[in-house]
């Protein structure tokens, strides 16, 4: 069915809004600080399949619910280790999603029959009016189509949704980039699903260890973003590791009459003059903040998109380098 979608701020009316769609058991996009959201009422079954409906999502791969800072989570989750709420104390509101054992009151498609549940606090001011406003957990992956680029802008989610959804609640450009770290807190030392912003070391200064998770070969999902291919945009894509290979790529499309881009961090970019580049920056956070929306600017204005891989490690790279991986179908091994 189509709909008219439209985009609104984070005004009363907005708001107000946006509740009844959620309510009314429909799904609602909003800003977090991370990437936008495609939420709807988690304790609906309903509500919750037809996420996974206008996504085009598989049906193994679980949800996260998000809350708002002052939510009672132990309607949510059965308990938590103590370094759990050190981490809560430290890190929340903010990117990172905690996974803990589950009361079950939850719809049991949120979880996808895992006995576990995810939850995120996010930082975002918008995110935070619009779920003290509806004032229960709302179920959101990411509001793109299953296996695009991930959205930073509400014109990004009304790309991928127009007449799908009928409201974008506008909470400006995102300002984090990619999504929240995933971290498996039902363990005696918590366990990273998927990394993020909020990284290994980060977390491991607060709790005194941190694992990093390695998922097997046809095991089910514990986790967003585990199993599929991600991120990826809707142009031919290309993945080297220099910025000679790249200029080869360049050339031989071009002269196919195709029209390439390459998207590389500012060190490789200084190398390409006369090239048409996409800039991810310098440091690790300007490359998570930019590289979707480069992603989708690159999809929009070229045949072929050349990824060279990034130089730069540690921190917040291990993120960014999985989300680029992944989009441009190489190989990285963190």
């Amino acid at each position: 069915m189509t709909m008219e979608t439209q985009i609104v701020g984070c005004s009363k009316d907005g708001l107000s809004r946006a509740k009844k769609y959620i309510e009314e058991g429909e799904a609602v996009a909003f800003h977090t600080e991370t990437v936008y959201g495609l939420g709807a009422n988690a304790f609906s079954d309903e509500a919750v399949l037809k996420i996974f409906a206008l996504k085009g999502r598989p049906a193994d791969n679980p949800l996260i619910v998000h809350v708002h800072r002052d939510y009672e989570l132990s309607r949510l989750i059965d308990g938590e280790p103590s370094y759990a709420a050190a981490l809560r104390k430290a890190f929340l509101p903010g990117p990172l999603t905690m996974v803990y054992p589950s009361t079950g009151k939850v719809s049991k498609y949120v979880s996808c029959g895992l006995d576990t549940l995810a939850v995120r606090v996010p930082s975002s001011p918008a995110a935070q009016a619009f779920l003290r406003e509806v004032d229960l957990p709302v179920a959101a992956p990411s509001a793109n189509l299953s296996k695009h680029v991930s959205p930073v802008t509400a014109r990004h989610v009304f790309d991928d949704f127009n007449g799908k959804i009928s409201l974008i609640l506008d909470g400006g450009a995102c300002s984090g980039g990619i999504e929240s770290t995933v971290l498996d807190c039902t363990g005696k030392i918590p366990q990273i699903l998927r990394e993020g912003l909020v990284t290994r070391e980060m977390i491991a200064a607060v709790a005194g260890d941190c694992l990093v998770y390695k998922r097997k070969e046809g095991e089910k999902p514990k986790s967003p973003g585990m199993a599929y291919k991600h991120y990826a945009p809707r142009c031919k894509t290309a993945y080297c590791h220099s910025a000679a290979e790249a200029k080869a790529l360049y050339a031989k499309e071009s002269e196919q009459n195709g029209k390439p881009c390459i998207l590389c961090e500012s060190k490789a970019a200084a190398e390409l003059a006369g090239y048409d580049v996409l800039d991810l920056g310098g440091t690790g956070e300007a490359m998570a903040q930019r590289l979707y929306a480069l992603l989708r600017e690159g999809e929009r204005r070229c045949t072929l998109l050349i990824g060279i891989e990034p130089t730069l490690r540690g921190g917040v790279m291990q993120g960014v380098l999985n989300r680029f991986t992944r989009a441009f179908g190489g190989n990285y091994e963190a």
